[in-house]
């Protein structure tokens, strides 16, 4: 038994390094989703193989006969009551949740798998968006900002598409008022891409081949609902569906939904505890302009398959993706699509039931 493990291992290893020699140093290397190791460990044992890697989506996870040679491209959308419903959130394979002026939130929305027709409302970026997009080396499309703002996501690596610049792909709603009309065409933002891009972009998060092997599911506990206070002006509430296979997410007391009527569905949800501080800048009403620090490390919770797991989240650098362990091992996220909440600590909450 153990000359065919040994052999195995020789036998991933050197795999490994003809994988390794054909990267140069400079280029984003995605965050793993399998290994060798563990398959190798389970035929010893006497456990049946695990079936080759299958091609996925790298920010779902889910698999596919071919992944689009294209950037990811993210766009910053409004969370205010005024903006709801929103076009597009139900095709993104990626939604981040963060605190701007007032105790209102909104989003950057990341697209991969799905080129929606239409994203609404689109609005400005703010001082934590760079580290959101950075690990993506993908386009960011935005109305406008302050130009310290625009710099930094210039600095950070990150392609920027903005209406306030004349770039293509905006317009605005009539049936709407300024400022929550905007309507952003992101196959138009794609089209611009500066061929610098990384396509197909990293992986940001750890997937199971399956949501029964996902790390919540496994190591969890049951929850049917998770609660998430991200200031007093918001609240979003997730509600476990069994027939879907996804959380269900609500603004309070209303359901979340589309223009479409689709209601905004999560496979994972992912809750992490972050530091918000004020910055020197304010907008146009004179208020402080927060800044959710990601370069850090802290607790939180995630969500997949109607089951919890509390976590710790680590984000090493502005172009590293923010690692999600538990108990110092990787979490492995079930494959799908993943909101992320990012909650002011100290003044911010989630609980489970």
């Amino acid at each position: 038994m153990t000359p065919r493990l040994g052999g195995y291992l020789a036998s991933g290893a050197a795999a490994l390094a003809l994988v390794l020699a054909g990267c140069s140093a400079g280029d984003p290397q995605p965050a793993p989703t399998t290994t060798v190791a563990p398959s190798v460990l389970a035929e010893a044992k006497g456990d049946p193989p695990d079936p080759d890697v299958p091609i996925v989506w790298p920010l779902t996870g889910e698999p596919t006969e071919k992944v689009a040679e294209r950037p990811a491209l993210a766009v910053k959308i409004e969370n205010s009551p005024q903006a709801r419903p929103q076009t597009g959130l139900e095709d993104a394979d990626m939604v981040w949740e963060e605190v701007v002026e007032g105790g209102i939130t909104r989003f950057v929305a990341v697209f991969h798998s799905t080129v929606p027709d239409a994203v609404e409302p689109v609005r400005s970026v703010r001082p934590m968006d760079p580290a959101i997009a950075a690990p993506l080396d993908g386009i960011l499309a935005y109305s406008g900002a302050q130009q310290p703002f625009i710099q930094d996501v210039a600095a950070a690596g990150v392609q920027s598409v903005i209406m306030d610049a004349g770039d293509a792909g905006f317009h605005r709603d009539p049936g709407r008022f300024a400022p929550h009309d905007v309507v952003g065409d992101p196959q138009t933002f794609l089209d611009q891409a500066d061929g610098e891009r990384t396509v197909p972009p990293p992986a940001q998060f750890a997937f199971a081949r399956s949501a029964a092997r996902s790390t919540v599911v496994t190591d969890g506990k049951a929850a049917g609902s998770v609660d998430v206070v991200m200031s007093p002006a918001q609240t979003s509430g997730w509600d476990w569906d069994e027939e879907s296979g996804t959380w269900l997410r609500s603004e309070g007391s209303s359901e979340s939904v589309s223009t479409s009527g689709a209601r905004h569905a999560a496979t994972n949800v992912v809750v992490l505890d972050v530091d918000v501080v004020d910055t020197s800048y304010r907008d146009a009403s004179g208020a402080a302009v927060p800044e959710t620090q990601l370069v850090a490390s802290g607790s939180g919770l995630v969500a997949s398959g109607g089951s919890v797991l509390e976590v710790e989240w680590s984000k090493e650098s502005l172009q590293d993706p923010v690692v999600l362990t538990a108990g110092g091992e990787p979490v492995e996220l079930a494959p799908g699509n993943t909101w992320i909440e990012l909650v002011p600590r100290g003044s911010g909450s989630w609980s489970t039931s």
